[in-house]
């Protein structure tokens, strides 16, 4: 199933060591309609640890906010685009929300990317 950008899934997302993962919200960063042929998805982790939050690469959203109600977010959550990962799609339990300021995201990734 393709997914667009600025959707916020429920995914589990791989941890660093790539040999554990845990069941968290991620938001898709990947255009809409990529096409690769592959059936995989680039995600952004989102925490609710809030100590994350204060990088250029990431976007801090709290629990009481417009954003994180159409996100689907029940916690003060930080999207990091700075922790990206690329997930099978079989991987993705359901969408949650979508996210609608993508020029936020857009503006961590550049910073993240050094585009």
């Amino acid at each position: 199933m393709p997914f667009d950008r600025g959707q916020v899934v429920l995914v589990l997302f791989p941890d660093s060591n790539l040999r554990t993962a845990k069941r968290r919200p991620a938001l898709v960063v990947q255009a809409s309609n990529l096409q690769s042929g592959l059936a995989q998805t680039i995600v952004a982790m989102i925490t609710s640890n809030s100590s994350r939050a204060g990088h250029p690469s990431r976007w801090f959203v709290p629990k009481a906010s417009t954003e994180a109600q159409q996100m689907g977010l029940r916690t003060d959550s930080v999207i990091m685009t700075d922790n990206l990962a690329t997930v099978h799609d079989n991987e993705i339990d359901s969408v949650i929300g979508l996210c609608p300021d993508m020029n936020a995201v857009s503006a961590g990734l550049r910073h993240t990317l050094g585009l």
